[in-house]
This record gives C-alpha cells, sequence and structure tokens, in this order.
C-alpha cells in the first residue's frame, strides 16, 4: 500500500502529492507540528504545518540563492542575521564566505535545528560550528531589542501565517533597518509571485515605505509549487548588479550547484508579470 503526503495550495485550488516511503519523524512543538518524510524521489522531506519546507534534492536552489545575491554585493558582510533559518541551510551556504565572522541565527522554534541535526546533518551540522550563534527566540522582539548591527539581515521565514506573519510586517522591516549598517543589505523570501500575487505586492511596498533601493529576483525550485519563487532585496546603499563583486565571485572558487554570476544578474530580469505587480514601470 502505497503512503502519501499531500499539501494543498487553497488559494489556487492546487494540490501537490508525494509518495513517500515512510514518515521518519512527526510530532508537535511550542508552535507547530514537524515532521520528516522519506520519499522515492526527493529524498528526505521537512514539512512543518503541512507544509513542505525543503527537501534533499533541491533545497540547494533555495539556500544558495537567498544566502550568496546579497553576500556578494556588499563589500564586507562581516556580520550576518538570520531571521528562521532553523534547519540550517541558510547558515551552511553564509559560511563559504570567508568575510562572514559571524552569524547570528535567531528562530522561535529550537525543535526544527534538533530535527534537522537529527535528520539532515549535512544541512544542518553548521549550527554547531564556533563562528555560528543560536538563539531560540522570537525574531520580532530580538530584532526590536537588539543593540548590535549587522552588514546583512536575512529573513529566512516560513510562509506569512502562523508564527511567521509577524516577519512581514512594515514594522519589523523598520526595526531591521534600524540593526543594519549604513550600508546594510536585507533579503527575505517573498513568496510566488504567479500565485500569490497579493502577498508580493504587500511586501514590496512594505519595503520600499522603509529602504531607499528595493529589487526584487527570483529562483526556480522545483518543490516550492508553482516553481517560480520571489526573493525581495532592500539596500541602504548597494545596488544588487551594479555592486556585484566578480572579483570576489571568482576569487572566492566556492562550488555551487545552482548560484553563479550569470544566475546572479539574469535573476533580477524579471517577467513582464512580475514586474507589473511591483508596479514597476515598462521600458
Amino acid at each position: 500500500m502505497s503512503l502519501f503526503f499531500s499539501e494543498d495550495y487553497e488559494h489556487a485550488d492546487v494540490q501537490i502529492r508525494f509518495e513517500i516511503k515512510e514518515t521518519l519523524f512527526s510530532e508537535c512543538s511550542q508552535f507547530q507540528k514537524i515532521e520528516v518524510f522519506k520519499s522515492k524521489f526527493f529524498g528526505k522531506m521537512l514539512v512543518i504545518d503541512d507544509a513542505l519546507m525543503l527537501t534533499e534534492r533541491d533545497e540547494f536552489v533555495y539556500h544558495e540563492m537567498i544566502a550568496h545575491v546579497p553576500l556578494f554585493v556588499h563589500p564586507n558582510p562581516r556580520r550576518v542575521l538570520i531571521i528562521g533559518g532553523g534547519d540550517g541551510g541558510t547558515v551552511r551556504e553564509c559560511l563559504k564566505h570567508t568575510a562572514v565572522e559571524q552569524v547570528d541565527l535567531v528562530d522561535i522554534d529550537e525543535m526544527v535545528s534538533r530535527v534537522c541535526l537529527r535528520f539532515f546533518p549535512e544541512i544542518a551540522m553548521p549550527l554547531t560550528t564556533k563562528r555560528v550563534r543560536c538563539q531560540f527566540e522570537d525574531g520580532v522582539a530580538f530584532v526590536k531589542n537588539c543593540a548590535e548591527k549587522y552588514e546583512v539581515i536575512i529573513i529566512d521565514s516560513t510562509d506569512p501565517v502562523s508564527v511567521g506573519e509577524g516577519l512581514f510586517t512594515r514594522e519589523f522591516y523598520r526595526d531591521c533597518s534600524n540593526i543594519l549598517t549604513d550600508d546594510g543589505i536585507l533579503v527575505n523570501q517573498s513568496e510566488s509571485p504567479a500565485w500569490q500575487p497579493n502577498e508580493v505586492a504587500a511586501i514590496s511596498q512594505k519595503l520600499k515605505s522603509v529602504f531607499p533601493k528595493v529589487y526584487f529576483y527570483q529562483a526556480h525550485t522545483p518543490t516550492y509549487l508553482p516553481g517560480h519563487w520571489a526573493f525581495g532585496f532592500a539596500s541602504k546603499k548597494h545596488h544588487p548588479i551594479d555592486d556585484f563583486s566578480a572579483g570576489s565571485y571568482q576569487k572566492s572558487q566556492l562550488f555551487f550547484k545552482y548560484y553563479n554570476a550569470e544566475v546572479h544578474k539574469s535573476a533580477f530580469a524579471l517577467p513582464m508579470f512580475f514586474r507589473d505587480l511591483l508596479a514597476l514601470k515598462r521600458e
């Protein structure tokens, strides 16, 4: 008898179904339901509140694109703050940069990290390294009360519901701006422009009300339906293409599965419906 995990996209009247071999973990934390499935094609899968967070087969797309775009634009990203991202994938990518001296991870749910250390060690083990400080608390409150400054802030959040809802407000973006350096960059996952246009438009409006420079870019993650995913790039000073450091990219000699210099630049070339959604003018 076959086993299946199904994820419902109620706003689009769509359901995606994955055939799985077994359930490896299923428990409720104080905040949410956390599950790990072993699938026949995608490997192990992390699911939170019935929403797919990552699979072993394609997690690298999201994690590389949310981390390396800002880190190859900022000239000296010494301190990085990650809000959410308890699975450790974004931390893993940030630590590939020798310029990064410290990564602070703030996630509300410690169980996510513990589960990932157990079932996804190749993704989560960087959480235990010396350059990383993990604090398991509310990211909204942390940012509001933080006395430190960061060159880069990455909002690696779940969807804007439940525990993730507060990470999509104008007030939160303003608090993030306050703890960024004068040339700081914020990047956040911004949902799907094809299936969640209202959410993407709202994120754009809120970021633009706080930051002088706001751009959006995209990546294609197969298991994040509809595969087309958006990221916001908000900066006090830097332009994501004009200030991209090709020299740093070449010198790094880092290995990537998705990201490269050409992808970095082309990711900001948005299709017209996406540009119109963001109220960008036609050229």
